[in-house]
């Protein structure tokens, strides 16, 4: 299972600036910067033992209601977090990863301190395009 829907988001939220990842209420987490200060903006939802895999995440403002309206089949309002914004996605549907990556990206932009998002945005625009020598 190399390439579970675990796997996959665990390597796009560890592949984003100062990301760490520790066990939070028996489930994978992922937290901007290191240490008790760090924050979370992903969490695999697993917990509820309902037989469904999905994970929650901070989201842009306005983007849950959306979301859930557009696709409610794809994405849903997580108890406990839900009332603050925070988006639920399924992940035991068919998954379209590169909207997963934006989602996930965007989890971090709305949680990750300023500096780490400027580093974010750095960093991608100094990537060489294709065809770029």
């Amino acid at each position: 299972m190399t390439d579970g829907p675990v796997v996959r988001l665990r390597a796009l939220c560890l592949a984003l600036p100062e990301v760490t990842e520790r066990v939070s209420h028996g489930e994978p987490t992922w937290f901007v910067r290191p240490g008790k200060s760090g924050r979370v903006f992903v969490s695999l939802a697993d917990h509820h033992h309902d037989d469904r895999l999905a994970f929650w995440c901070a989201a842009p403002t306005g983007a849950q209601e959306e979301l859930v309206a557009a696709e409610p089949e794809r994405f849903f309002r997580p108890p406990y977090v839900g009332g603050r914004g925070w988006l639920g996605v399924w992940l035991d549907v068919e998954v379209d990863w590169d909207e997963i990556a934006e989602i996930v990206t965007d989890a971090y932009r709305t949680i990750a301190p300023r500096k780490l998002v400027a580093q974010l945005d750095g960093s991608r625009t100094a990537a060489p395009g294709p065809g770029t020598p």
